[in-house]
């Protein structure tokens, strides 16, 4: 993603919290970049993502492919979900978690949105990718981040966040 990296806002949270919204994103950027680093209060659950336009989309328009390496390499996929994901398994109290997720043509109101997201902990020798579709041709100009479980379709908000964990959102003007 060559370009101009704009920041748009940062998140650092002060106590645990439950969500991180960012809102009012402004349609000027041909792509946008978040980046997380931080972790989850509870293990075996994920960073997950809500994104829409004036509020965030919640049926099942979410699906994503995640390709992992933690004790061996694996591959799951996810459809029709009510949530996307940005991480898997954020660690149990480990706020050495990073992800860095590219959501291309988020203005375009023409296509689905997708979003590619790296992933890993240097602690936990965990590393992975993500690769999401969120099937609405709507623009993005909120995006709600969350600890999320796995039951169903997905839990938003299932849990906290840690302190200390920080959001940071871009705008990527094309070069």
């Amino acid at each position: 993603m060559a370009g101009t990296y704009e920041k748009i806002a940062t998140t650092t949270l002060s106590s645990n919290q439950g969500t991180v919204t960012f809102s009012s994103i402004p349609q000027t950027y041909t792509d946008l970049r978040v980046i997380i680093k931080g972790g989850i209060v509870d293990g075996g659950f994920f960073i997950g993502l809500r994104a829409g336009n004036g509020s965030v989309a919640t049926g099942t328009i979410y699906s994503d492919t995640l390709m992992k390496e933690e004790t061996g390499a694996s591959s799951l996929r996810y459809s029709n979900k009510t949530l996307g994901q940005f991480y898997d398994q954020g660690g149990n109290n480990d706020i050495s978690y990073i992800a860095i997720a590219d959501f291309m043509n988020y203005s375009n109101t023409t296509t689905h949105k997708t979003y590619l997201s790296r992933n890993g902990s240097a602690s936990s020798g965990f590393s992975g990718v993500i690769v999401g579709l969120i099937a609405s041709t709507a623009a993005i100009n909120i995006i709600e981040i969350s600890e999320c479980g796995m039951g169903g379709s997905g839990s938003f908000n299932y849990g906290n966040m840690l302190s200390g964990s920080t959001f940071t959102l871009y705008g990527i003007k094309a070069a």
